[in-house]
Parts: C-alpha cells; sequence; structure tokens
C-alpha cells in the first residue's frame, strides 16, 4: 500500500489587532481565495512573476494574533459584511474558518490598569507566539503589526507595538509592521534586530493615496514638471478613523506621506494632509490630492485626484503577499530589513528606490532570487 502524500507545510500569520477590520478581511479573504469562491484580484504574490518564488500556498495559512477587544471574529465578519466591506454571503461560507482564527486570538495589551513589566508583557507575548507554532505544528510564524495607529514613541519606553515586536524577535519569528506605529523601529531594539539573523519588513503599508503619490511624483519629475504645491485631505472613518482623529497618531501617518513627495520629486513642496474622522463612513475612505505645478514658460496648471476606496480590502491582499514573501524569505536564510519589498510601503526598511515602478522591479527580482534558493 503507497504511503499517504506528505502534508505542505503550515506557516503561521499572527496578526498584532487580530479582531480588527483588516485581520478580519485578511482570514476571511484567504478562506474565500482558498475555497475558490472569489478571484485573487488585488493579490500580487498571485501573479505569473510569483509562480516560482516557492511562496507557502494560501491553503497552508495558519491563523492568530493578540488583541485587546473581544468581538469574535465571525460576528466581526458580519459586521464588515453589513457595511459592504465583505461579500454579504461570504462570512457564512467561511465561518469555520474565522471561528478556527478565533480561537487562536489571545489577550494582548497592555489593557488599562495593566501593572506587568514591559518585560513581563513580552514574555507573555512570547509564549503566545510559541504556543501558536506548537499547538498547530507549524515550520515557521510570520508576525504582523494591523493593530490601530499609535501616536510617535517618546522616551525610553517601549509602546505596544514594540513590546510586540520583541516578543517577534525572542519567538524567532519574522516580523513585518504594516502600520506608522513604533514596532522595531525602537532604538532599544535595534541591536536585537541587528543581532536576530530574523527577516523584517515595514512600515505603514501603501494602499491608497500613497500609492497614487508613488506612480505620480516621478512622473512630474521625470517630465520636469514643478510642483509647486501638493495638498491633500483623507475623510475615513471605523477603528482607523478614530485612531487617527488623535492629532499625534495623524502626524505619524502623515510622516511617511510626506517622505514619499520627498523622495521622489527630490524637494518637499508646500501644502499638508489633513485626516477627517467620518464615523458614518465606516471602513470607506475618500483622499483628494490638489497638485500645483509649472510647466513650459511658467504656465501654471493643477491636477486633482480623488481616490475612494475600502482600506480593509485595499490592505488585506497585501498583508497575505508580506506574510507570504517574508516567510519565503526566511525560509531561504534571509535576516535583516528587507528593502525589496518598499513596493508595499510608505515609509520602507532599507535601501530602496521611491519611484513605485523602480520598487516593482526590485520586487520581481527578489521573487526571482526566492525561486532560485531551493
Amino acid at each position: 500500500m503507497s504511503a499517504p502524500p506528505a502534508r505542505s507545510p503550515r506557516v503561521g500569520v499572527w496578526l498584532i489587532g487580530a479582531r480588527g477590520s483588516v485581520a478580519t478581511t485578511v482570514v476571511a479573504g484567504c478562506a474565500a481565495l482558498t475555497a475558490g469562491l472569489h478571484p485573487p484580484t488585488g493579490l500580487v504574490t498571485e501573479g505569473p512573476e510569483f509562480a516560482d518564488s516557492g511562496l507557502p500556498a494560501l491553503s497552508s495559512l495558519v491563523f492568530g494574533g493578540h488583541d485587546t477587544t473581544d468581538c469574535p471574529l465571525p460576528k466581526r465578519a458580519e459586521q464588515l459584511a453589513a457595511g459592504g466591506v465583505l461579500p454579504h454571503r461570504l462570512p457564512v461560507a467561511v465561518a469555520a474558518e474565522l471561528a478556527a482564527a478565533d480561537r487562536e486570538i489571545t489577550t494582548g495589551g497592555p489593557l488599562p490598569g495593566d501593572t506587568r513589566t514591559a518585560e513581563e508583557l513580552i514574555a507573555a507575548f512570547t509564549e503566545d507566539l510559541r504556543g501558536f507554532v506548537r499547538r498547530n505544528d507549524l515550520t515557521r510564524a510570520v508576525v504582523v503589526n494591523v493593530a490601530s495607529t499609535e501616536p510617535v514613541a517618546t522616551g525610553d519606553d517601549l509602546p505596544p507595538s514594540s513590546l510586540y515586536a520583541a516578543a517577534a524577535l525572542r519567538a524567532g519569528c519574522p516580523y513585518v509592521n504594516f502600520t506608522p506605529s513604533t514596532g522595531l523601529h525602537h532604538p532599544a531594539l535595534a541591536e536585537q534586530a541587528a543581532a536576530g539573523g530574523l527577516p523584517y519588513a515595514g512600515r505603514d503599508g501603501k494602499t491608497g493615496q500613497t500609492l497614487l503619490r508613488a506612480a505620480l511624483g516621478p512622473m512630474f519629475a521625470q517630465r520636469a514638471l514643478a510642483v509647486r504645491a501638493w495638498s491633500g485631505t483623507n475623510l475615513l472613518g471605523g477603528g482607523d478613523g478614530a485612531a487617527l482623529a488623535d492629532p499625534a497618531a495623524a502626524a505619524a501617518k502623515n510622516a511617511g506621506k510626506e517622505r514619499v513627495l520627498a523622495d521622489t520629486l527630490g524637494t518637499v513642496p508646500e501644502g499638508e494632509v489633513h485626516i477627517d474622522d467620518v464615523p458614518a463612513l465606516g471602513d470607506w475612505k475618500t483622499a483628494w490630492d490638489h497638485i500645483a505645478f509649472d510647466g513650459f514658460l511658467g504656465t501654471r496648471m493643477v491636477l486633482q485626484t480623488t481616490w475612494q476606496g475600502c482600506d480593509s480590502a485595499l490592505a488585506a491582499p497585501l498583508v497575505l503577499d508580506l506574510a507570504r514573501l517574508v516567510a519565503r524569505a526566511h525560509e531561504t536564510g534571509r535576516s535583516g530589513p528587507l528593502g525589496e519589498l518598499a513596493f508595499f510601503f510608505k515609509d520602507p526598511v532599507g535601501t530602496a528606490p521611491a519611484a513605485l515602478a523602480a520598487q516593482y522591479a526590485e520586487l520581481v527580482e527578489f521573487a526571482r532570487q526566492l525561486g532560485g534558493a531551493r
């Protein structure tokens, strides 16, 4: 009698903010794609350039995470479907997968009134990660931060995002920061990150307005058009809108948007980005840009763009892309900052070009290298 076929290696995706809109869309979306219920629209790693890269299959991904809220994933998915973020019948179709992921979500912290020290929190988070890997017989697990944006860290104390990042290092897990929060960027973690032998990527996923800026900025520079001013407004609701109503959190978010313009234009034009919390919009966002520029003989012109989209639906496939790419990088022995993944971020780690087309070319070359490391 022939032996049964070997089971594909299982890869963990540990989500910080595991019951939020992005994380819920990640879990539901992965289940829908695995079951063939929807095509992989928006998933970069399902393109032909990545077919031979040795990435883990979507069906091999196992989800868990930390969160400080207690709304179960199936219920959160129902709320997202009611808001038009998920297809109406999808929460029922993937209810088993949502429930399985929810059983692997552990209470994070620090919670209000939490008296644990930073070391105690890191130790607890580390053991949560190790337990997740053991229980599910995983070959590796990638930690991805998709929690709400924090204010810029000040002083020596580690903010929550850095506590989770420290736990990822200690547990031997590659790390991705999909938010503008501090994460591994805290000076206290620099030595550990350098010595850990783990790949990491970030920060702040490039999903909408900044994606457009990274494409348009090089266009103006290449056409020798002088940008005089570039102003923007974001209207958004949901958890992100509430978090970014804090001016300190909004400042952390806007830093990456401004950096893209500085890097692609070679100068910082006049203008700012304003972020307004509009709770009625839920998970939907409208981003408007007004670009004033000079053409030949000083002719003054204007380009205006309007981006209307759903952040969760834009972010979720990129989280899956990054989890697969970073897991494969870890498998092939890569370590340190993965600048080749700059295509996905506003404020990428490592050395990387600023223009979107150049970033994509580096990503495709990275995928080719991953495929050759068998």
